[in-house]
């Protein structure tokens, strides 16, 4: 038996063995295969025991395998909980608290105003990061303190090493050219997009929630989702790939105005977007209360969080908004 063991062998071990696939596990870690194959050989060796059984069809633990999980997801939080106490969960006095507001003109940036006044003597900077996987990868580098999203949509890596408060079932909406054949509607009813091929990020890696959320509300509906496609940087490229394209934007209720665009709310049932306040476990900053107090005090205020009884929302987003670290 080694003296110590490199907390990073324990983290691919723990991915292999919440996916039991390889592939998947080299994703989630953003590491090559071949890569997480070596590491995982390498802490058996370290430990004298196996710890998957390999096929080509499947991977399972051994008993060995099953033993390890507790033991190797305490020493990974204790260690997340020792790096946040010294300097990597604490910011330096005085520095700004760095908050992804996803996107101008969003509720975000009230509640982010709201902060500032609440805590008048820090410093709250905005950053427009437009996805909560991508923020949440900023975050765990230490570039960016806090973000609002789709919580439940991260992978259970990043779920592990993130906190996370509940801010609003945010009414889902539907982007479309003026002169489409729904645009005179007040309201689309889910099932006249039927038919539809309509843009819900895919291929962006910064916003794989958002596209994995799309298809669960489109499955059985008859929505396809349309391909990838340039990533539109401002108005007037939203407005020049709208044009081009034509296809429906899946949206919230609050996306601000595009030229030649109208938007409209999705109904029969309202599909919802589980949006979350999350930052990097044991972060302590005042103005995160400030920001945590602000999202909870607004939301109360306008009733963010009471769920329509017509609303439709995954049951892992629905566990996730009713809980809060």
């Amino acid at each position: 038996m080694p003296d110590a063991l490199d907390p990073r062998l324990l983290r691919a071990f723990l991915a292999v063995a919440d996916e039991l696939h390889f592939t998947r596990a080299a994703a989630r870690l953003y590491v090559a295969q071949q890569a997480l194959s070596r590491d995982i050989r390498r802490l058996e060796r370290e430990l004298g025991a196996d710890l998957f059984v390999r096929t080509t069809r499947q991977v399972a633990l051994t008993a060995h395998g099953e033993r390890l999980v507790p033991y190797a997801r305490r020493v990974l939080e204790a260690q997340d909980a020792l790096l946040a106490a010294f300097g990597r969960g604490t910011p330096a006095p005085g520095r700004p608290l760095l908050v992804d507001v996803n996107s101008p003109g969003l509720v975000f940036g009230r509640i982010l105003d709201h902060a500032r006044e609440l805590a008048p003597d820090c410093e709250l900077m905005a950053r427009f990061e437009s996805g909560l996987t991508g923020a949440a990868a900023e975050m765990l580098a230490g570039r960016l303190d806090a973000s609002f999203g789709r919580y439940a949509g991260l992978d259970p890596a990043l779920r592990g090493r993130l906190a996370q408060q509940p801010v609003r079932y945010e009414p889902m909406a539907v982007v479309l050219p003026k002169d489409h054949r729904l645009a005179d509607r007040e309201a689309v009813p889910l099932d006249e997009l039927a038919g539809e091929t309509v843009y819900a990020g895919a291929g962006n890696p910064r916003t794989p929630e958002w596209t994995e959320l799309a298809h669960r509300l489109f499955e059985g509906r008859g929505i396809e989702i349309a391909p990838p496609a340039p990533l539109a940087m401002g108005a007037e490229e939203f407005q020049r790939i709208m044009a081009k394209y034509r296809n429906p934007v899946l949206a919230v209720v609050d996306f601000p105005a595009m030229p030649g665009t109208v938007l409209r709310p999705l109904v029969d049932p309202v599909p919802l977007s589980p949006v979350s306040l999350v930052w990097p476990k044991g972060l302590v900053h005042p103005a995160l209360d400030a920001l945590r107090e602000a999202a909870a005090t607004l939301a109360s205020r306008h009733g963010w969080l009471r769920r329509p009884t017509n609303g439709w929302i995954p049951a892992g987003d629905a566990r996730v908004m009713l809980s809060q670290d």
